[in-house]
């Protein structure tokens, strides 16, 4: 049994709107009632026709000072490629002094859209990646609790160094994790664990949450104590053909990732998608009906996920924001608490 209370989030969707509109709809979604706001950060968007792409650090320092309640979050960061895992620690640190028992640092191992315009090096392998994201992390954990810490690892060293700001309150990291071998370690090392959704509930049941658990005992932890996070892709909307259209924008999530690996330019992202468009509502829970829409939510929350951070595809974010305060998160929480 999770020993997590409910929380339900709103994804910021930095790839589709400027710093400052995105900065307002989370802003609205805090006075909605959401309880977090969380935000990737991508160097370069899926779509380069209108496109945007925020600085996450400099976004999330802007929205703790407009906001006093909501959990602030990446999801996610990779601090392995553009970043030096210390840079990160640093920045974390800084915003986690700023806005004390509110911050969340999600990581991943990163994809080559964002990470190689910056680097121009080789994409590595998903060995190779998974092991720096390990190297990161315990770096992160590292300069978090000690005070002089020279790191000696295969990719990522320090010498002597220090993070002078840093709160009081631990910063949680979370992992995230598409297939069981970075389940696994999430289990291991997280505080928590992200996903997406749209992707069977067999991969979830079976795979993920298993690896995640076995991570946990295996490091001699208490599984119950990583909070189950995913990412619930929805199209909720009275109008059932108008929340349909709006998932076209996000075309990108419906091609396969074997598709999407090489893909180093916006650009060719974008080319890719429109062959796909018409398929995109099939990665998103769409529904005009909130009983109906309670229902496609409900196996996430039964599978054990007690962290629901809702991205809704459609250019007006205040009108999901409105109907989803209204009608859905509600119900949600009269449900399951």
């Amino acid at each position: 049994m999770a020993s997590h209370p409910l929380k339900l989030g709103y994804k910021a969707s930095a790839e589709q709107f400027a710093p400052r509109q995105l900065l307002d709809f989370a802003v609205e979604a805090e006075a909605h009632g959401f309880d977090s706001v969380w935000i990737s950060d991508h160097f370069q968007p899926w779509r380069h026709t209108n496109g945007h792409a925020p600085f996450a650090f400099a976004w999330l320092g802007a929205l703790g000072e407009r906001t006093k309640r909501v959990l602030l979050g990446t999801s996610v960061l990779t601090p392995t490629f553009r970043y030096q895992p210390a840079i990160v620690a640093q920045a974390f640190g800084t915003l986690g002094v700023l806005n004390p028992g509110r911050m969340i640092l999600g990581v991943g191992s990163g994809e080559s859209l964002n990470e190689l315009a910056v680097t121009g090096a080789e994409w590595p392998s998903t060995k190779e990646r998974l092991a720096r994201l390990r190297e990161a992390v315990e770096m992160i954990h590292r300069l978090w609790t000690e005070e002089l810490v020279t790191f000696e690892g295969e990719y990522y060293k320090t010498r002597n160094a220090t993070i002078y700001d840093r709160p009081e309150q631990p910063i949680p990291i979370y992992i995230s994790a598409g297939g069981p071998v970075a389940a696994k370690f999430a289990g291991r090392s997280g505080d928590g664990f992200i996903c997406t959704s749209g992707k069977g509930d067999e991969l979830y049941r079976d795979k993920l949450l298993p690896a995640v658990e076995e991570g946990a005992r295996s490091a001699g932890r208490d599984p119950s104590l990583i909070e189950r996070t995913i990412e619930v892709k929805v199209s909720f909307d009275h109008d059932r053909g108008r929340a349909l259209a709006d998932t076209r924008i996000w075309a990108a999530l419906a091609l396969p990732a074997e598709d999407k690996v090489d893909i180093h330019d916006a650009r060719e992202m974008e080319k890719r998608a429109a062959t796909v468009a018409d398929q995109a509502y099939r990665r998103w829970l769409v529904s005009n009906d909130p009983e109906e829409h309670v229902e496609q939510i409900r196996p996430y929350i039964e599978l054990g996920f007690t962290h629901l951070i809702f991205h809704a595809p459609g250019d007006d974010q205040s009108r999901f924001l409105q109907l989803y305060a209204r009608e859905i998160l509600p119900r949600i929480r009269q449900r399951w608490g």
